[in-house]
């Protein structure tokens, strides 16, 4: 056995999820599943999670779940016929990272999510191999300028949100508005964003705590659970200040990549979307748009589908 301690991680995580409410996953995302034309910038990528629900918590707190999560992420440049350096408009880049996240539901409907994430950009997250096998078993254009991406650099990120409850006077049990914060940083994205989140249902919402929003649904209780279901739109924009990206900028400790940009300080990004839970299904879809990443002329703002499917074990 080469690799014993993955085998121990492995049923060690088989052994918590038998005797704790546990969620397995996938996150699609993709232009394609909000257009057939588009396919620019942030192109694809997929995050496999398993998240599990703590058993102790204190006093003030509703729940505290425990995430770990695998990710790829794969951005391009408008026109993927690029071999060209002119016709870079964005590097070609890839993030293959993993990463483990506390997540912390308290009773006020406040939310504090705290992620640790570790990998890699460049050639070593496998971005190119990914989207051109992708490319080549659907038919698609075969994509050229990958050999202008950004070079290695390892991955460390520490991200942060928080998201409260707000506007009880305007709420009912059918609406309700949730300021949020987000803060990141690391070698591969720092920024910060301000925000505000909206819930509409033709039920009574459930209480943050145990809603789908922030994905906080297991619980203790099997017949609360069993009980509970969710079916609601939502809408969220966000105003982003970015100070540093690297799949744009490239590596903080070398300056070797042969495609690189500022990055657009002030961005306005925007998600809409619909989220139904039942029995043991969760499943999502968002409309996503981010605003102009890059200062370049001619960049502007993209937009791609993200699509959840989860299932409670």
């Amino acid at each position: 056995m080469r690799n014993p301690f993955l085998f121990l991680i492995f049923f060690a995580i088989i052994g918590v999820g038998q005797t704790r409410p546990a969620e397995i996953g996938l996150v699609l995302d993709n232009d394609l599943y909000v257009s057939t034309v588009s396919d620019r910038y942030y192109t694809n990528g997929f995050e496999i999670f398993y998240k599990y629900l703590n058993k102790t918590q204190p006093e003030m707190v509703a729940k505290r779940i425990s995430e770990f999560r695998l990710g790829q992420y794969i951005y391009n440049p408008y026109n993927i016929v690029a071999s060209d350096i002119a016709r870079n408009d964005r590097p070609f880049a890839g993030y293959l990272f993993g990463s483990f996240g506390v997540h912390t539901f308290y009773k006020n409907e406040s939310v504090l999510k705290l992620d640790f994430q570790a990998g890699y950009v460049g050639p070593n997250a496998f971005g190119r191999e990914m989207q051109e096998f992708f490319h080549n078993s659907f038919g698609y254009i075969a994509v050229q300028g990958w050999e202008l991406q950004i070079k290695n650099a390892l991955a460390l990120q520490v991200n942060a949100t928080y998201s409260h409850k707000i506007a009880n006077a305007i709420s009912s049990s059918f609406n309700d508005f949730h300021a949020s914060a987000e803060v990141k940083a690391g070698t591969v994205n720092t920024n910060i964003s301000l925000g505000l989140t909206s819930r509409l249902s033709l039920k009574p919402l459930l209480p943050i705590y145990d809603s789908n929003l922030y994905h906080a649904a297991l619980n203790n209780d099997k017949s609360v659970f069993k009980n509970q279901s969710e079916y609601f739109l939502f809408l969220s924009p966000h105003v982003q200040y970015q100070l540093y990206d690297a799949t744009i900028q490239g590596s903080l400790f070398n300056d070797n990549s042969p495609v690189t940009y500022a990055v657009q300080p002030f961005r306005f990004n925007a998600e809409a979307g619909l989220k139904y839970r039942k029995g043991k299904w969760d499943l999502s879809y968002v409309f996503v748009y981010r605003g102009k990443e890059v200062m370049r002329d001619g960049v502007k703002g993209f937009i791609y589908g993200s699509i959840t499917l989860g299932y409670f074990l």
